[in-house]
């Protein structure tokens, strides 16, 4: 069974991959060691788990403009998320996701996507159609 989830139209490359799902917030620069690969700040709900090559999904983002430079410096080492899925985004993060060439979308029709998406569910994320199918490789 899939599930089509309407946004706004997003920024990216149309993608699949594994979603890792927290209703938690969301700094590239405080809650991630980017040479390790993991979510590093204790209280993160992701804390210990590794972010390379999965699809964030994620409440909202936070913090400031090192968010951009990261996302960009893990993007060149092949140490970055595979895509950005969050309730609500900054321009801060959209200037990292455009500058690092990472899929991104955020503003949902259908609620809150930390509690439609589960960790584990096959994803893909088309930003230029403002769609994040669940189910659908």
């Amino acid at each position: 069974m899939s599930l089509i989830l309407k946004c706004h139209p997003g920024i990216g490359s149309k993608v699949t991959g594994e979603a890792l799902v927290a209703n938690d917030n969301f700094s590239a620069r405080y809650d991630l060691d980017r040479i390790k690969g993991i979510f590093s700040r204790p209280q993160h709900a992701l804390a210990g788990q590794s972010y390379v090559d999965k699809i964030l999904v994620l409440n909202t983002a936070k913090g400031g403009v090192a968010t951009a430079w990261m996302l960009y410096e893990m993007a060149s080492r092949n140490m970055a998320p595979r895509a950005l899925v969050l309730n609500s985004a900054n321009t801060i993060i959209a200037q990292g996701a455009a500058l690092a060439e990472l899929p991104l979308c955020d503003r949902f029709e259908d609620g809150d996507i930390t509690r439609l998406i589960k960790t584990g569910d096959q994803l893909t994320v088309d930003p230029d159609g403002g769609v994040v199918s669940v189910g659908c490789l």
